[in-house]
């Protein structure tokens, strides 16, 4: 998101911090690779920044372009510690969220799904460190629980097919797991299923799921609106069943052409999505047909 004055330094600053977190430099290993102090690093990731050769150097270090580091056209984010950290920091004082996720916009789980997700992002080579995990769920909890505190509007479309999956399969990240815990992800995908049913007969203030019964886009997006501004997230990385937070492109942009597209996107499948009680007692037919059986 492009601006002027002060908030343009203090968006690149946040930008800045992303990028290293991505790189899993410290603070005092960037600064000392760029022949500085940690406090004049510390003061350029709070928006002091006084001369663009500084930008420059720090853009060549990280290995980003230096438009993606100014937000100028489309930033693309090769690794997911800082994509989610770019997420993170774009919702910070968001007023509205529309989001398209499997199986639901994370910040509408459970404290549940964060306890299995742990687990899950680390089988199978899901990241290719394991200290990646630690810091992208670190960064997803301060995700949620700002959104907790703050309570944007939230308008947040899931797919009906993706639901049934994720009964039928749990919450894994590689196949071959024993049945027994096999079983046990497959309660937990059922304890979410009914948590998005709940939601869509009670979703409190703010909130609004809908439904989609057609086919929905493979790539999930999110629009994060502030003000007259607005932002456009898409996200290679997957936190839902198979996850993947290893390999992909992810794309943040405030591009009119893009926003236009995605949010006609939204409001396509918006519109034909069920909602309310015909939703809910869609999921419950999901649960009942596909979820694990309880004795």
């Amino acid at each position: 998101m492009v601006s002027s004055g002060r908030e343009t330094f203090v968006e690149v600053g946040a930008r800045l911090r992303a990028y290293r977190l991505g790189r899993a430099l410290s603070p005092e290993e960037l600064a000392s690779r760029l022949g500085i102090s940690r406090a004049a690093l510390y003061r350029a990731e709070k928006g002091e920044i006084a001369k663009i050769e500084m930008l420059t150097a720090i853009s060549d270090e990280l290995h980003v372009s230096l438009p993606s580091l100014l937000g100028v056209g489309i930033e693309y984010v090769d690794n997911a510690v800082s994509f989610f950290e770019r997420m993170r920091q774009i919702e910070e004082d968001a007023d509205q969220i529309i989001g398209l996720f499997s199986p639901i916009s994370y910040l509408l789980t459970t404290d549940g799904y964060d306890h299995v997700l742990t687990d899950v992002l680390h089988e199978g080579g899901a990241s290719g460190q394991p200290e990646d995990v630690a810091q992208i769920l670190s960064i997803l909890l301060a995700r949620k629980a700002r959104f907790a505190k703050r309570r944007p509007l939230l308008a947040s479309i899931i797919s009906d097919a993706d639901i049934e999956q994720f009964l039928r399969e749990g919450l894994v990240g590689r196949m071959g797991l024993s049945p027994e815990l096999r079983d046990a992800r497959r309660r937990m995908a059922l304890a979410e299923a009914r948590n998005i049913s709940a939601l869509l007969r009670d979703p409190g203030i703010g909130i609004q799921v809908g439904v989609a019964c057609e086919p929905i886009p493979s790539t999930s997006f999110q629009i994060v609106r502030r003000g007259a501004d607005s932002t456009l997230t898409i996200s290679p990385f997957r936190l839902g069943s198979n996850p993947n937070i290893r390999i992909g492109v992810g794309m943040i942009t405030s591009a009119p052409e893009a926003l236009e597209l995605h949010e006609g996107i939204a409001e396509r499948l918006w519109a034909t999505s069920l909602k309310g009680r015909d939703a809910a007692d869609h999921v419950d037919e999901l649960i009942a047909r596909h979820g694990i059986q309880l004795s």
